[in-house]
């Protein structure tokens, strides 16, 4: 593992930290109020929400694998003038804008009102825009080796994407009102 990849991890760590943090925070500052956090979204629209956070987790963990250990840091190439680091860009926009939404969710739970309202909608966008640039940057790498790895990453990265787009940006804000 090379020195930018050490530094990917470490933003990986702490950024997962802060997201775990602030849902524990959450959780313990109101309890029994989880039901609160799904709004209208029950049966069956749960359970399909419920799997599909679970092989979002799984996407994570391809992407991550991919970009930690199969990856040459040094030579990475994306779209011809970006480097190693546009993936430093992506998973910490992913993973600081998760850690918002949270916060605001149960802001808006205790007083609800519309511009914190307007902020889970924008952190909500702004983690699916970062999920999608990370697909983007996968898509838009030169070497795309070794290609077992490399296609389980970006087929996670993708599903990752559609979870954080689809359900999370789009229908959640829909159904939770």
């Amino acid at each position: 593992m090379s020195t930018p990849q050490v530094m990917l991890l470490v933003v990986m760590l702490m950024g997962g930290l802060g997201v775990i943090g602030s849902y524990a925070q959450g959780l313990i500052s109101h309890p029994g109020s989880i039901k609160v956090l799904w709004g209208k979204i029950s049966g069956p629209f749960r359970t399909i929400y419920f799997i599909s956070m679970l092989l979002s987790a799984l996407g994570y963990f391809a992407f991550a694998y991919y970009l930690l250990f199969r990856v040459d840091a040094a030579t990475a190439l994306v779209t011809n003038t970006l480097g190693f680091e546009v993936f430093f860009a992506a998973i910490t926009g992913m993973l600081l804008f998760s850690s918002l939404w949270m916060p605001f969710t149960y802001s808006y739970v205790d007083k609800p009102n519309k511009g914190t309202w307007l902020m889970i909608r924008v952190v909500l966008f702004l983690v699916a825009l970062s999920s999608c640039a990370l697909v983007w940057a996968l898509l838009s790498l030169h070497d795309k080796t070794p290609p077992g790895p490399y296609w389980v990453a970006v087929v996670g990265a993708g599903y990752f994407a559609l979870h954080t787009t689809m359900l999370d940006a789009f229908l959640w804000p829909v159904l939770y009102r």
